[in-house]
Formats: structure tokens, sequence, C-alpha cells
């Protein structure tokens, strides 16, 4: 048993607490609202006021927030992550972020002595219940081997791609291929509706086709009916894609789909879908093609 601290509870950090406390660690946490918690209260997490403290607990520091500034906050000041660090300890952050901000969390965490880890994870609800989620990680060689078993009880494959940085940026990439799939499927989905076909038939019959990836598989029952709960909601998805479309500027690198990708994401949030699941593209674009006032190709 390992003594482990989680800073962020949402939808991904409790599945980890879970599946933490399932394996028999001693699990500390805190999180922005504590009534997130409760059931894992309930199941032996303990709960902590601050991220510093959570650090001072434990042995090892995981942290999964939503976005650049979350992560700065969890981080920073008196009561953060860093503060609590000691001398030799690993602090691995699972969120998904921009490099520049992870690298900068990472000097700081350095010259505090510890050791950061970027290892943000693919895969969404069912993986992290299964602990079959695809872990890409970015740091220390050392610092990796001293925390690869615990990965690997999140995960199917738990791999350092290189230094600090690197894992974020392979998360925005593998990300770009996760919304444009999303939406290829939806935009072919639609046209198959439209032209008679049963949703149900037409998705059965797509998904079973060579462009049925495991992760398409498995949004088809959220394709046909969208879930109130997402596994990975549009406004996430909006801001990797946009994170990813900086970094493609900023290396030079051509990202059509993505950039198709981002324009109907950004239109799901402006019609109210921030919060649903990403498999909300298949209505967003129903919603579009309906309305008069709404070009079909929205970067046109």
């Amino acid at each position: 048993m390992s003594v482990i601290g989680i800073v962020g509870l949402g939808t991904m950090g409790s599945g980890i607490a879970a599946r933490l406390l399932d394996a028999g660690h001693d699990v500390h946490a805190t999180n922005r609202s504590a009534e997130k918690a409760q059931a894992l209260i309930a199941r032996g997490l303990r709960w902590h006021d601050t991220p510093r403290s959570v650090a001072e607990a434990a042995e090892v520091v995981i942290s999964m927030v939503t976005d650049d500034r979350a992560l700065e906050s969890v981080t920073s000041g008196p009561d953060g992550i860093v503060a609590g660090l000691s001398l030799g300890q690993v602090y691995i952050d699972m969120s998904s972020v921009s490099p520049r901000a992870s690298m900068a969390v990472a000097e700081r965490v350095h010259s505090a002595g510890a050791r950061m880890l970027d290892a943000p994870v693919s895969g969404s609800v069912p993986q992290v219940e299964q602990g079959t989620l695809s872990i890409m990680v970015g740091g220390d060689e050392d610092a990796f081997q001293q925390v690869s078993a615990l990965l690997g009880q999140l995960g199917q494959s738990v791999i350092r791609v290189g230094d600090n940085g690197k894992g974020v940026l392979l998360k925005l990439a593998i990300n770009i291929s996760l919304a444009v799939q999303v939406l290829a499927f939806s935009e072919g989905l639609l046209l198959a509706e439209r032209g008679g076909i049963p949703a149900k038939v037409a998705a059965e019959v797509m998904s079973a086709s060579p462009i049925g990836s495991p992760m398409l598989k498995s949004r088809v029952p959220l394709l046909l009916d969208l879930p109130d709960k997402a596994w990975f909601d549009v406004r996430l998805m909006d801001k990797d894609i946009h994170l990813a479309l900086a970094e493609a500027q900023r290396m030079g690198v051509p990202v059509p789909s993505a950039t198709a990708a981002a324009d109907t994401l950004d239109e799901a949030r402006r019609l109210g879908y921030a919060d649903r699941d990403i498999a909300a593209l298949h209505e967003v674009l129903a919603k579009i093609s309906r309305s008069p006032s709404m070009p079909t190709t929205l970067s046109a």
C-alpha cells in the first residue's frame, strides 16, 4: 500500500481516486468543492482542505485539473502543491494543459527539490474504471521508473515519451484525432439518416466497418441517445483542440481537420452544449442543417 495524494476530483480525478482506493492505497485528496468527495470519503478517502496539505501527507501526488489556470491555482502559493513537496518526492500532473504551462510548473517543482511528470491520459469513464487508460509520460526517467507500477494500475499502456512537456504535447496530438473522428462519424451518420436509413442501423454498420475504432464503438450509444452526464465534455475538448492549434501554429504544422473540428466545437458551445459529451456533435450538426442562417460548412 502507498500513500497517494490526489488534487482534483472531477469526473476523471474521482475515477482515479476510486480505482486507487479499490487497489488498497491510502488516498488523500482535495477539490474545489468538497461535495464531489463525499461518496469517496465514505469509501475511505481522507479529505484535506488544501493542495499543500495533500502533498505533505502523500508519498506520490497526482493532480487532474481542467486547464492552465487551474493547474497554476493548485500548484502555486503558500497552500499549493509545490509548497508541500519534499526532497525527492514525485508529483504527477495528469491534466490536459499546454506544454508551456506544464514545463513552467515542472521548473518550480525541480527548484523545490522534487520531480514532476506530466502524464495525461487517453480514455474516458469506462477506461478509468477498468484501469485501461493510455498514459503518455513526460519527465525524468528515474522519476518515471519510481511510479511506473502505480501508473500501471491505472493504464494498460504507460509509456515515457520524452522530457517534461512531451506527455501533454502528445495528448493534444491524440485529441485532434479524437475530435475529428467523432465529427466525421457524426457527419456520416446524419447523412445516412437524412437519406432514410434508421440511425441505429447506420451507426451499427458504420461502427462495424473499418472506420469503427474502439473509441467510436464505445460512443455509438451516446451518439444515438446523448446522456446528461458527459464522459468528455465539449468545453474540455474545445480547450484541448485550441491548445493543439496554438502548438501547431508555433511549429508551422498544418492542421486543417483540427481547424474544422474547432469551428464545430465552438458552434456547439454557442448552442449550449458546453457541458454535454462530445457525442453531442451529432445533434449540433443536425441543428446547423435545420437553420437557414447557418452555413453547412462552418469555416467556408
